[in-house]
């Protein structure tokens, strides 16, 4: 899975997972803003949380180990990271609401997809990027330090450093 090779996520160990990063979610999710263990259980499910960083419930993942936020990072609410591979969000990233990291993948050919099998890219996300609302970044996606994506694009294609990006597919208006 974290290869990137096909699997099938009705495994009984995947779905433990699962199950486990659910019942996580669940908790960070129903904490009260001012619960000080708030903190903790978004410590407990994702992989790595950088200092200062902070997440606006409600988060949707997959596993939630697979995720590293970057220090002074900040996801507005309704994010959805589903981290089959890797999510490595820099520091000083500004995500905004209702954004989709999304790294699984599905075979094109029907066969494979009638029996359940998928796969999965990492997303990277480098320092002080800023992702308006409703940005997809797709599956293999690379975004480069500094980068503005605009609200609503949808991001296929790695982007570099330094740019404006709006559109579906996004796509470069202007470096900065």
């Amino acid at each position: 899975m974290l290869a990137g090779e096909l699997y099938q996520a009705d495994d009984p160990e995947i779905q433990a997972d699962l199950v486990r990063a659910e019942r996580r979610a669940e908790a960070f999710n129903s904490a009260s803003v001012d619960d000080p263990a708030r903190g903790e259980l978004l410590a407990e499910l994702v992989g790595e949380l950088g200092e200062g960083a902070w997440v606006r419930p409600p988060l949707r993942v997959d596993y939630g180990q697979r995720i590293s936020i970057g220090a002074r990072t900040f996801v507005n609410c309704g994010a959805v990271m589903l981290d089959v591979a890797p999510i490595s969000i820099g520091a000083d990233v500004q995500i905004g609401p209702n954004v989709q990291l999304l790294t699984p993948t599905h075979p094109v050919d029907p066969e494979q997809r009638r029996a359940k099998w998928e796969a999965a890219e990492p997303i990277t996300i480098g320092d002080n990027v800023w992702l308006g609302g409703g940005v997809i970044v797709c599956p293999g996606v690379t975004i480069g330090e500094n980068t503005v994506v605009g609200a609503g694009a949808v991001v296929v294609r790695d982007l570099p450093a330094n740019v404006v990006a709006v559109g579906n597919p996004a796509r470069v208006v202007r470096h900065i």
